[in-house]
């Protein structure tokens, strides 16, 4: 058929107090303005009373700026198996740390401290 377009939809997420996301503000995007995506923690939901959509308050990580009103279709959860891949991954048989990405490494050494000795020393 011409003219017959499609839509993608997405499956709505629904986030609670702690999670972390990604969030867009559009507004600043389309414009080209600086400062337009933030990584935040969701500090509540609510329903706005004449759209009846729920929308999120989030905390800035960055400058802990508290933002109102979130519009959830520009928001991304950001799961803790993503942030925490490099380290699950760790090439921890390899004999070169250069290998390994320096968050696994910082974590390897926070977490064997009395072990530190044990890590292949960084070329």
């Amino acid at each position: 058929m011409a003219g017959q377009q499609t839509q993608t939809v997405r499956p709505a997420v629904t986030y609670i107090k702690g999670d972390i996301v990604l969030f867009r503000n559009v507004e600043r995007f389309w414009l080209g303005q600086p400062g337009h995506t933030f990584v935040g923690r969701v500090e509540r939901s609510w329903t706005h009373v004449d759209t009846g959509k729920v929308l999120y308050d989030l905390t800035e990580l960055g400058s802990l700026s508290y933002r109102a009103g979130i519009d959830p279709d520009y928001m991304r959860p950001l799961p803790a198996t993503d942030a925490m891949h490099d380290i699950d991954t760790a090439p921890l048989k390899e004999t070169d740390t250069g290998a390994m990405t320096p968050a696994a490494v910082a974590w390897l050494r926070q977490h064997l401290v009395p072990d530190a000795a044990a890590l292949p020393a960084r070329r």
